[in-house]
């Protein structure tokens, strides 16, 4: 009896230890994974794995070794993408701190191109109730393009079709009823250089193309009276110290080049304005907004991130004679004048806070007025390509006819 419970005594010993061993191991082997996991913080890889715990049904585009991140659950965002797959710099820029938290004005989960509808002010606002006084205690962004699901409607290894369908009231008290499609493709490196018109042989790139359309599916027809929509795409990247954004302009329109106050006016030394192109820093240290009516803008707009070698260009369609909506937060002015292009450079606000850090290049399509059944779409498409500066500004060059030297080095000579 006696030997029979020393031998136990032993056994429950050696499982303790043989335990205590296996749990070192098991707590040495997740401290291994979290170092390596915290290495790739920045890779498409580490933010697939991410978003994956949150939309399991993620899909990533595949063309060549180049990869695009897509979200139904997430409002059909392009959340990221990578010249390399998943050992890739993730080019989009997401907030991991929104994720399974809510907030009432704007789940702001990140991506670099989100699908917003417009206006956010003036008289047919979406993002305030009626009679409410715009401030941002009664701003709050639409369900359907915040924090619902789009539904997938098709879907394969390089494109996705999506869709929603939504009621919305605008400030005048008109409800929308709208049926929503986003199809993302990713496109081969053929279908890149069709696109831009150039050579993209010696850098590594993705680019995808996104198709918007909005379907007045209501019993009344969308007019200067009953107001509007317009399709918003806004592509959200991380910053950098020596990041520029640069947009084209046309020299021969007359008046301001660009509205630049619409968060109080852009220092001097963050703006820039020389011969048909227009510079802003885009380092996410200096809250700014500006935009360019269709009189000014190209359908052109891009930005440089020399620390990282990274050039970035959004190709979107614009119509000139089209009537453009006034996003700002006030009742004044025409509320069917307003810009076609913007750009956003993230910073603290006034008690130290900050979402970001980010920067932002915006299209907006023109105004819907469209009759019930009838559709509005617009194009937006994105590039992203790394290499060498010879060969990024080759590109540059044969794009926007301008040297990669007049961009990295324009704000240090002012």
């Amino acid at each position: 009896m006696l030997i029979k419970e020393q031998f136990l005594r032993i056994a429950i010993i050696f499982l303790i230890v043989v335990s205590c061993k296996n749990q070192a191991k098991k707590d040495s082997d997740t401290e291994i994974m979290d170092k390596e996991n915290s290495l790739k913080r920045g890779t498409f890889g580490y933010d697939t794995d991410f978003l994956k715990k949150w939309d399991s049904d993620l899909i990533v585009l595949n063309s060549g070794k180049a990869s695009v991140a897509v979200s139904g659950k997430y409002q059909a965002k392009v959340f990221t993408s990578s010249v390399s797959g998943k050992e890739g710099r993730s080019m989009g820029w997401i907030n991991y701190d929104a994720f399974g938290k809510t907030d009432p004005h704007m789940n702001a989960y990140g991506g670099e191109s989100r699908f917003w509808l417009g206006p956010e002010g003036n008289a047919y606002s979406l993002f305030f109730k009626p009679g409410t006084e715009m401030k941002f205690e009664n701003w709050k962004t639409p369900p359907p393009i915040d924090n619902e699901e789009w539904s997938i409607k098709k879907k394969s290894t390089t494109s996705v079709a999506m869709e929603k369908t939504m009621e919305i009231e605008n400030y005048a008290g008109y409800k929308l009823h709208i049926h929503a499609q986003r199809d993302v493709k990713i496109l081969s490196a053929g279908q890149m250089e069709e696109l831009l018109g150039v050579q993209t042989k010696g850098v590594k790139s993705v680019g995808y193309r996104t198709k918007n359309t909005i379907t007045n599916i209501g019993d009344f027809e969308w007019t200067r009276k009953t107001g509007a929509p317009c399709i918003w795409i806004l592509d959200m990247f991380p910053p950098s110290e020596e990041t520029t954004i640069f947009i084209p302009y046309k020299k021969e329109s007359a008046g301001p080049v660009a509205t630049t106050d619409y968060f109080g006016e852009i220092p001097e030394g963050r703006i820039g304005y020389d011969k048909g192109m227009l510079f802003f820093k885009a380092d996410g240290k200096s809250r700014g907004k500006l935009g360019l009516s269709p009189d000014r803008a190209t359908k052109l707009a891009g930005s440089y991130d020399a620390q990282n070698k990274v050039l970035t260009i959004a190709l979107f369609s614009m119509e000139t004679d089209a009537a453009y909506l006034n996003q700002e937060w006030n009742l004044d002015g025409d509320p069917f004048i307003g810009d076609a292009v913007n750009a956003y450079n993230d910073g603290p606000l006034e008690d130290g806070s900050q979402m970001g850090p980010f920067y932002e290049l915006e299209s907006v399509s023109p105004a819907a007025f469209i009759k019930p059944q009838e559709s509005l779409t617009h194009d937006h498409a994105v590039f992203h390509m790394t290499g060498n500066q010879k060969e990024l500004g080759q590109i540059v060059k044969e794009v926007f006819g301008i040297t990669l030297e007049r961009i990295t080095n324009f704000f240090s000579k002012l």
